[in-house]
């Protein structure tokens, strides 16, 4: 566990603006979710291989979409209003 302490800590190397949007594992969370929510439709799998066939896709599919679509983390600086 000490070992990865610096692993765990790299954030803090980042800027403060990127930083206080960060999330550490919303985007982990949240394909958890998602594979859980997708498998639970079929619940019955004939094999072992039939259910890492539907993960693998499912892991792609989301992959694509991030690769090409929305962004997570925005590293700009937001404009701040003025007072």
């Amino acid at each position: 566990m000490k070992a990865n302490i610096p692993q765990g800590l790299a954030a803090f190397s980042l800027p403060t603006a990127p930083r206080c949007r960060m999330r550490t594992s919303n985007a982990i969370e949240r394909v958890n979710q998602e594979l859980k929510r997708r498998t639970r439709v079929a619940s019955l799998f004939p094999n072992e291989a039939s259910l890492l066939r539907l993960i693998s896709a499912l892991l792609c599919e989301i992959s694509e979409e991030r690769l090409t679509g929305k962004i997570d983390l925005n590293l700009k600086p937001a404009d701040l209003p003025q007072k």
